[in-house]
């Protein structure tokens, strides 16, 4: 193998394969990317198990290329040299087996490989039929929902995000049982079939840092312990979770006796103050009372101390209830919206955060109960 690029090309490409090694993994041949040089151009893969990623960059892209072929060569090694290099053409070839020669006209690093045989085969199918999805849509789809998966593997299932797909309407569902995120949104697909897989959250948040803000779409192409999802030049694949996932629709209420419609910053920089006084001990517990129309957000720390805040609002009732001000904080910031809505029956009962204008997400806290 032996053929000349432009450094940026190679890194970037080199960049969204890397995030499928592990430096945890006890199998050798997956800490390394595979080269593999073909008349088309090169493929660069990398697997952990958990995930697999193949890049591919079009013969178009290369400055020259004078022989085929194909190496393992250590991931972290050969990032962090490309990365280094100045940003001109670089050199790369194979020699006595698996060698690799990296060099610029004054630099030159000699890198051992391994077998290109050793490494797995990855099968990374397509479907005839993919789920397409906007790109900038699907990355807003897991921001808003991720933050809510749980961290602990506890429940492993519940570390993952929910895709439900029936007819043409897709639900995205997260919740550590503490919180629970969900939106939905219509696809231009109507598919014959349900579908309800849970894919890990992880792994999702690594397939969005790969999404460019680009009018390309994305697809899902969908297998029953699998997912793969293709943008661009990448293949990206991913295992699905085992196990069944709660339902939203006996968590969320329909009906609520108390709606409070207040500026989302206000209400994100009340509870953000408030928090200050707060500790992950006591849960980061802050309280919040509806009284004659105003809005009271408290914390009272016998360690620290207290804080109060109010903000006038058009709401009737009266309401005071507990909650995590780590998870209010996380849900309101989730909208990006200038006002949410927030929704209370009683003490006791979740609390709901809706936006007039985003009817597409729900955001749900549970109360923490004090004594």
């Amino acid at each position: 193998m032996k053929f000349v690029i432009k450094r940026n090309i190679l890194l970037e490409n080199l960049n969204h394969t890397s995030k499928a090694i592990s430096s945890r993994n006890l199998i050798p041949i997956l800490t390394g990317i595979k080269f593999d040089l073909k008349e088309e151009g090169l493929y660069l893969s990398a697997s952990d198990t958990d995930i697999s990623i193949r890049s591919f960059i079009d013969r178009s892209e290369f400055s020259e290329i004078k022989e085929l072929g194909s190496i393992v060569i250590g991931g972290k090694y050969i990032v962090e040299i490309i990365r280094k290099l100045p940003d001109t053409d670089i050199s790369i070839e194979v020699i006595d087996g698996f060698k690799m020669i990296v060099s610029t006209s004054n630099t030159e690093f000699n890198l051992n490989g391994v077998n290109p045989d050793e490494f797995p085969n990855l099968e990374l199918d397509e479907t005839k039929e993919p789920i397409i999805l906007n790109t900038d849509e699907f990355k807003t789809i897991i921001n808003q929902t991720f933050f809510a998966t749980a961290q602990s593997e506890s429940r492993p299932i519940l570390t993952g995000i929910n895709f439900r797909i029936d007819n043409n309407a897709l639900e995205v569902i997260a919740t550590d049982s503490y919180r629970l995120a969900r939106k939905v949104i219509n696809i231009d697909k109507e598919l014959d079939s349900a579908v309800n897989i849970v894919i890990p959250g992880k792994n999702l948040m690594e397939l969005s840092k790969i999404i460019d803000d680009s009018d390309e779409n994305i697809e899902l192409h969908l297998f029953n312990n699998k997912i793969l999802f293709k943008y661009k030049n990448i293949l990206f694949l991913s295992r699905l979770l085992s196990g069944t996932y709660p339902a939203s629709s006996s968590i969320i209420p329909s009906d609520f006796s108390i709606e409070i419609e207040t500026d989302a910053n206000s209400l994100y920089e009340m509870i953000d103050r408030a928090s200050l006084l707060t500790s992950d001990r006591d849960k980061n517990t802050i309280k919040l009372e509806l009284v004659d129309r105003e809005l009271i957000i408290s914390s009272n720390s016998p360690e620290i101390g207290k804080a109060e805040e109010k903000l006038n609002v058009d709401s009737d009732g009266s309401i005071s209830i507990s909650f995590s001000s780590k998870y209010m904080l996380d849900a309101i910031k989730s909208f990006n919206q200038d006002k949410v809505t927030i929704y209370i029956n009683n003490d006791n009962s979740p609390i709901i955060l809706k936006s007039k204008d985003d009817k597409s997400l729900i955001q749900l806290v549970l109360p923490i109960k004090t004594y």
